[in-house]
């Protein structure tokens, strides 16, 4: 059994902290967030098996809060969703008809048990529980704003900011939605919110739309709602897609059904393309189509755009299989399966000695020798970060017998952070920030190394180039950045512990 202890409060059971995870060599995943209002059923367990399905959106922390009438309930952890919610004891701890959860990837404020949501705050209506998906970029304008209101803070993130701003004008006499409305003017920045309330469930996008956010149906009489971050949230309990929030848009679910109203004049979509290139399931459905369908045609593209003469077209699996699919069908060069995952092997705690490192530790990732030997090989991969993995990774084909490795990857260069809710480093960190092309590839070790273009990229998406968030790749930020935090990124953790 995980030990548990008590947030600052005393008030809410957490489990236990896990230490601090290896880092990735991708962009970290944004957050997870699932609401569901539906009276009779056993919300716990939908709303357990909606995160789960959301896992790969946020791998350190997961959370749940329920209201059962006027009292909220809410257990949250450091860990996996199966780690923190270890025994069904613990969600049969977790009743009523609303459900608010949250899996966690720290993009703002640091990763601790206080950090972990959803944020739940108390105003005179009532408690009202919060998960927020997304990045603020005026925290420290709106930190001062509250603090002006003679507002508290318990945690680091921007996520409570949202939270305390709403219950400050619900104190001030407003409803549920008159207090949000006038709240999320105080917001700059992505934000796609599930908000949890003893009168009802909301879910809310920004102007821009950056970060996802679906309705789905769970039966027909009555109808009852759910709220995903993805799709396949939706799919694991057997909801029916209804349709996406819109941008500026906020829905209220209550027992009267679910209404809605844009709460913003100034909508203009800008949805996270990263979101479609790699942060999303393939089996999500994004654009009336599941985005294995437009990864394979990214791959298409890649083919068209630079196609090596080569044996062979393997995958770095998972996400880079959608696109190596493709690149093979259209290139003509047989795909095959030459990196064998670990799927047991998620963030490893442990640190491989130093003598591991040296002969090269080989956790996630396998290359077949029998088939990859004596063969010329590219190697599809969506985006390149800080190229440490790719390093590794070519050099282990090549000491499998691989005779030419040839990297293709199925997005233009990241030269930009994020500042809307993904971890893609300080600019100083990115690869292709400080390095050519042809740099890189000598870094990593390839005979040849290609990006999918911009223009490539947006031709595979099938809509307007403007509809579409590209900062990482162009550094034309939608939402205003200060310029302060575009100098260095790690800046914006230090406005937080102010």
């Amino acid at each position: 059994m995980m030990p548990q202890q008590p947030l600052s409060s005393d008030k809410y059971p957490v489990a236990s902290q896990a230490p601090d995870a290896q880092r990735i060599d991708k962009p970290e995943e944004a957050c997870g967030v699932f609401g569901v209002y539906a009276p009779g059923e056993d919300i716990a367990k939908l709303a357990y098996f909606g995160l789960y399905a959301l896992q790969h959106r946020g791998q350190e922390a997961a959370g749940m809060a329920t209201f059962e009438n006027q009292q909220v309930h809410l257990y949250k952890g450091m860990g996996l969703v199966s780690h923190v919610f270890h025994h069904e004891e613990i969600l049969s701890k977790l009743p009523g008809d609303i459900a608010v959860g949250h899996t966690r990837y720290s993009t703002t404020g640091s990763s601790h048990i206080d950090n972990t949501q959803p944020v739940v705050v108390e105003t005179r209506l009532g408690s009202l529980a919060l998960a927020h998906n997304g990045n603020l970029v005026n925290v420290k304008e709106l930190r001062e704003y509250l603090l002006s209101r003679n507002c508290n803070f318990v945690t680091t993130t921007d996520s409570e900011m949202i939270a305390i701003a709403i219950a400050a004008e619900v104190d001030s006499g407003k409803d549920w939605l008159e207090a949000a409305i006038s709240a999320f003017s105080h917001c700059q920045g992505a934000y796609s919110l599930v908000i949890g309330t003893p009168a009802g469930l909301m879910g809310v996008r920004d102007i821009n739309g950056i970060r996802p956010l679906v309705i789905g149906t769970l039966g027909s009489n009555p109808v009852r709602y759910v709220l995903a971050s993805e799709t396949c949230g939706l799919d694991i309990i057997g909801a029916k897609y209804l349709r996406d929030v819109e941008p500026g848009e906020l829905v209220w679910i209550t027992s009267e059904g679910m209404s809605s109203q844009r709460w913003s004049k100034k909508q203009e979509r800008k949805l996270c393309v990263f979101e479609m290139i790699y942060f999303a399931r393939p089996d999500s459905l994004m654009h009336d189509e599941t985005l294995f369908s437009y990864r394979l045609r990214l791959g298409r593209q890649l083919a068209k755009e630079s196609t090596p003469d080569a044996d062979i077209v393997i995958a770095v699996p998972d996400s880079g299989v959608p696109a190596a699919i493709g690149f093979s069908r259209a290139s003509g060069i047989p795909y095959g399966e030459g990196l064998i995952k670990n799927r047991y092997v998620g963030r490893t705690f442990i640190q491989p000695t130093q003598s591991m490192r040296e002969v090269g530790i080989r956790m996630k990732l396998n290359p077949l020798k029998d088939v990859l030997g004596g063969k010329r090989v590219v190697l599809v991969d969506d985006s390149i970060v800080r190229g440490t993995t790719s390093r590794k990774i070519i050099k282990a084909l090549r000491e499998t017998g691989a005779t030419e490795v040839h990297m293709r990857i199925s997005s233009p260069p990241v030269t930009h952070p994020c500042f809307y809710g993904i971890d893609t480093d300080s600019q100083d960190q990115l690869i292709a920030s400080t390095k050519s092309v042809e740099e890189i590839a000598a870094h990593i070790g390839v005979n040849s190394l290609a990006y999918l273009s911009w223009e490539g990229m947006m031709i595979a998406t099938g809509e307007e180039p403007k509809t579409f968030c590209s900062a990482c790749f162009t550094g034309n930020y939608p939402v205003p950045v200060p310029e302060m935090l575009q100098r260095s990124k790690r800046m914006l953790e230090e406005l937080k512990a102010v």
